[in-house]
């Protein structure tokens, strides 16, 4: 069992930054994949960032590419993902999720039906 509590989110104005934080319970964390989705309302959940449990393999959304960046550390059992140059269209609850890794440490899956777990989500709202 793994339990995700996100944090770090707000309301910033566009252009700027939020970090947003995944503390991760369990002592096999580091075994898990990883991965950031959001949802707006009244729109599917979607995929933004991920990162395999080793930390070498990152996939992102098109969307966010160059402006968002996903971390992990491993001995904190916490993933990070860096939101800079922020935007209106970013606004939406932000969901940290975890799957269960490979042997090799190169898994990192863009769909929300390859995850095991998920957090309770955390608000993030751009305004313009």
């Amino acid at each position: 069992q793994v339990q995700l509590v996100e944090s770090g989110g707000g309301l910033v104005q566009a252009g700027g930054s939020l970090r947003l934080s995944c503390a991760a319970s369990g002592r096999t964390f580091s075994s898990y994949a990883m991965g950031w989705f959001r949802q707006a309302p009244g729109k599917e959940r979607e995929f933004v960032a991920a990162i395999s449990w080793i930390g070498g393999n990152t996939n992102y959304a098109d969307s966010v590419k160059g402006r968002f960046t996903i971390s992990r550390d491993n001995a904190k059992n916490t993933v990070y993902l860096q939101m800079n140059s922020l935007k209106p269209e970013d606004t939406a609850v932000y969901y940290c999720a975890a799957a269960r890794g490979d042997g090799l440490g190169l898994y990192a899956p863009r769909h929300v039906g390859e995850y095991d777990y998920w957090g309770q989500g955390t608000q993030v709202t751009v305004s313009s």
